[in-house]
């Protein structure tokens, strides 16, 4: 299975207030194992329209929705709970971690809520996912402790730490200034290098400008899909600095 997300004519409907809201109005798109794919989208479309697709895992209004294969459209929510916990690495722009948690405590959360998970098992996958992201002398330090970039790692160790088939970044750099979002951009070219499969939800060309390939929403369509030639995130943080 070389398709990682498969969407046919997928639809989704919300009523708010009086108003009908068509957040997807037939997405037919699939991302392939190894894609770095940004979705860019207009007046909080792209996150929406991402969130619904990617990441609640919620059942469409009309249309088939597959994950690594599997459809949702009839899952219960248990089902989808742990599909969303296998094979989702979720990372969100507010970072997300619990405040009075460690560094190496947040990123072994997920893996609670796997039971063939030894506490042992937990610890070293936890350890290993934070050296990898660069934060092997920072795993006993508190949010308050690191800086945006450092608690973007942490976030994106927790997602890393389930080996999940797909992490699903939500405007990840939206909080961070330009030299620390290179960083991260660098950090996510980094592991799509290393065979992770990313989508990648932002609304600034320059950070598309890093993934190999662009889709475009507008009113619940997609407009646009392109193939990139990605710029290098460490050249560009280089630039900066010269």
């Amino acid at each position: 299975m070389n398709e990682i997300i498969k969407t046919e004519n997928l639809r989704r409907t919300f009523q708010v207030g009086s108003e009908e809201v068509h957040a997807l109005r037939g997405i037919w798109f699939a991302i392939s194992r190894g894609e770095f794919v940004s979705i860019m989208g207009t007046s909080g479309s792209g996150k929406s329209t991402l969130l619904n697709i990617l990441g609640c895992l919620d059942r469409p209004t009309a249309g088939e929705y597959y994950i690594d294969g599997i459809s949702v459209s009839k899952r219960s929510k248990d089902e989808l709970s742990e599909i969303r916990n296998r094979k989702i690495g979720f990372v969100f722009q507010s970072y997300n971690l619990l405040a009075r948690t460690s560094a190496l405590e947040n990123v072994e959360l997920p893996l609670l809520y796997n039971s063939s998970v030894s506490a042992k098992e937990r610890r070293e996958r936890a350890v290993r996912a934070l050296e990898q992201v660069g934060l092997a002398d920072r795993m006993q330090h508190f949010p308050n402790q690191l800086s945006g970039g450092q608690q973007q790692r942490v976030a994106i160790a927790r997602a890393l730490v389930n080996d999940p088939v797909i992490l699903l970044a939500d405007e990840a750099t939206g909080n961070l200034d330009t030299r620390t979002s290179y960083e991260i951009m660098s950090l996510f070219q980094d592991l799509n290098e290393a065979g992770k499969t990313i989508a990648f939800v932002t609304h600034e060309q320059d950070i598309a400008a890093f993934t190999t390939r662009s889709i475009l929403l507008r009113d619940g369509q997609i407009t646009k899909d392109t193939c990139l030639k990605p710029q290098s995130a460490k050249v560009a943080l280089e630039a900066l600095t010269n």
